[in-house]
């Protein structure tokens, strides 16, 4: 097919609370371009403080979930523009990386197909990755001269046991999404026919939880990988404070007025009813 325009390489549709966004590049197997990465920035930046948008799920389109990066756009023409055009390019790409990471609302990555090389950036930025157990997972890039870059070795040192990680980054050999579910790199692994069903059922169970108190769970459990225990210690207590001072009192109150006056819910078996707090 032609060369697709700038905003048609990312494509999203909200729907019952759920942002549903997915890599639209199915004949390039969703390889990320600059073009693909600044349009999933604008992507991003319009869906995080929507009030119809609960959940954000990013997937694929086609066979694939993402194979890495364009190794002609974004390799090969931005280097031959210069070293200028190649850091503009690393920007464009490690920015939504991040925006994601640090998202307001919860997210899950839901690996329909092909997970390669600079995959493994918005993967990690996920804070829940679902894979079809026939799913690949692969750093190929020991078998064409280069190192995993782009975040990708710290990705897997920050996933998976170290043995193997760095069999995986020296191998170059592929993983089904049962063993990158085995090895730490996701969260689950199920059969393709339940894929979509499955994220459906995790993104309903997170729209019923206070969304306040999953954005700081989900920043205070990224933080805790970078901290000693003290630290995190402290760090939880200021930002248990911080929650409070966005409606985390009220939230608590009702929480514990369910549970303990009406006996309508139990926490260890799901979400109190956020629809009764008052603000």
């Amino acid at each position: 097919m032609s060369e697709r325009a700038e905003e048609d390489t990312v494509a999203f549709e909200v729907k019952d609370g759920v942002a549903w966004v997915k890599f639209n590049r199915p004949e390039k197997r969703n390889c990320m371009s600059p073009k693909l990465n600044r349009q999933m920035l604008r992507v991003l930046e319009s869906l995080e403080f929507r009030d119809d948008v609960k959940v954000l799920v990013l997937t694929g389109e086609g066979d694939a979930w993402s194979a890495g990066m364009d190794l002609k756009e974004y390799f090969r023409e931005t280097e031959e523009q210069g070293l200028w055009s190649i850091r503009k390019s690393q920007r464009e790409a490690y920015g939504w990386w991040e925006r994601l990471r640090w998202y307001e609302k919860p997210t899950v990555a839901m690996i329909n197909g092909w997970c390669f090389g600079g995959g493994y950036g918005p993967l990690f930025a996920c804070d829940i990755a679902i894979a079809s157990e026939d799913a690949q997972f692969g750093l190929s890039e020991i078998n064409w001269g280069i190192l995993p870059g782009g975040g990708a070795s710290k990705v897997a040192v920050e996933l998976m046991p170290l043995r193997k990680a760095m069999y995986h980054a020296m191998m170059g050999e592929n993983l089904t999404g049962k063993q990158a579910e085995e090895q730490g790199l996701v969260t689950e692994a199920v059969p393709a026919e339940k894929l979509l069903e499955r994220v459906t059922e995790i993104a309903n169970e997170l729209k019923k939880k206070d969304g306040h108190s999953l954005r700081a769970t989900k920043w205070a459990v990224r933080r805790m990988t970078e901290m000693t225990y003290d630290n995190a210690e402290d760090y939880l207590i200021r930002a248990q404070e911080a929650l409070h001072n966005f409606g985390g009192v009220a939230t608590r109150k009702e929480a514990t007025r369910q549970f303990l006056d009406e006996k309508s819910y139990k926490p260890g078996l799901g979400a109190f009813d956020t629809s009764k707090i008052k603000a």
